[in-house]
């Protein structure tokens, strides 16, 4: 297809705090107030930003595994939020997630041939044969061997694991795999491995990726794009090398400078100062004005709305001429 696979616009999730001790209730949790993404077709959006931006409930929000307050999510075309529960099952073997946790995400009872074919039992694809077939293929894509199959999870290394949470999400041929910091809880001589695999199957099969994570060296090496979120909203985006080469939004290029680059001049440390804002309680005006070195009175007063710089670069801020 043409044009994005996914297309998200004013993506909205506040989570509802319980009740408190004689009734009081706590203000509403803004974790995605608002964005707007666009993943290309065969391509990589990465989305990069620090613990509790919101950008892991942006990945569950997409796949409608939670679900929205408002917005649209639109998959090939498709509103999945009114898509009804029958449309929605066939979307999902196309919409697939790769979770961070390889330790966590799989059924510690089952083997893994039980975990690979259960998408093809869950989804009523072929017979037994043709199944504990396709897990061969599976095994065999991801750099694994077939008598992996018998085994169960805790026999493998936490990178094999990974692999095999890969093959799962391949299983039912999907075009899109929304991967949640998939190599953060591998070891670092393990990550490059499975980067690298990732790479290589979405270039056999033409896989679009929403690649979520906190890394920036990770997200430079996948992506095509990259969007920088910030207590619930995008404040840039732009494609990977403009926005390495030249960030235009005081967060990002605070975050850039403290990545190693020896390619890259040295630059000074920008060292931001304050505590992040509680995402129940978000500045008024500009969300990063509390700990921005360029902010000042007009940037309490209004948000600045994430517009076009030209050259595929948008960013909010009102500084950026």
């Amino acid at each position: 297809m043409t044009g994005p696979i996914l297309s998200v616009r004013g993506l909205v999730k506040h989570f509802r705090p319980r009740t408190r001790m004689f009734g009081a209730e706590g203000k509403p949790v803004r974790a995605v107030d608002g964005i707007d993404l666009d993943v290309p077709a065969r391509g990589t959006l990465g989305l990069v930003g620090e613990s509790g931006c919101g950008k892991s409930t942006t990945g569950r929000l997409v796949l409608r595994l939670i679900e929205a307050d408002a917005g649209t999510i639109r998959f090939e075309g498709e509103d999945i939020r009114t898509a009804p529960a029958a449309r929605l099952r066939a979307l999902r073997r196309r919409m697939q997630i790769v979770f961070q946790d390889p330790f966590a995400s799989l059924d510690p009872r089952m083997t893994v041939a039980e975990i690979l074919a259960e998408p093809f039992v869950v989804h009523g694809i072929g017979d037994g044969a043709e199944r504990a077939k396709s897990v061969r293929r599976l095994l065999d894509q991801v750099g694994l061997a077939a008598h992996h199959a018998e085994r169960h999870p805790h026999e493998f290394s936490g990178g094999q694991r990974q692999r095999i949470g890969i093959a799962r999400a391949l299983a039912l041929d999907p075009a899109l795999i929304v991967a949640d910091e998939p190599v953060s809880a591998l070891d670092v001589s393990i990550q490059a491995q499975i980067l690298n695999l990732m790479r290589d199957l979405q270039r056999a099969r033409g896989l679009a990726f929403l690649f979520i994570s906190h890394n920036l060296a990770v997200v430079r090496h996948m992506a095509d794009r990259v969007a920088v979120m910030y207590l619930g909203r995008v404040v840039e985006e732009a494609p990977r090398e403009a926005l390495f080469a030249a960030p235009l939004h005081p967060y990002t290029r605070a975050l850039l400078s403290a990545v190693p680059d020896p390619g890259r001049e040295r630059q000074e440390r920008i060292v931001l100062t304050g505590e992040i804002p509680r995402p129940d309680d978000p500045p008024s005006g500009c969300r990063f004005r509390t700990r921005c070195p360029l902010a000042d009175a007009g940037c309490a007063a209004t948000e600045p709305p994430l517009a076009a710089r030209g050259n595929g670069h948008r960013v909010a801020c009102h500084k950026v001429p």
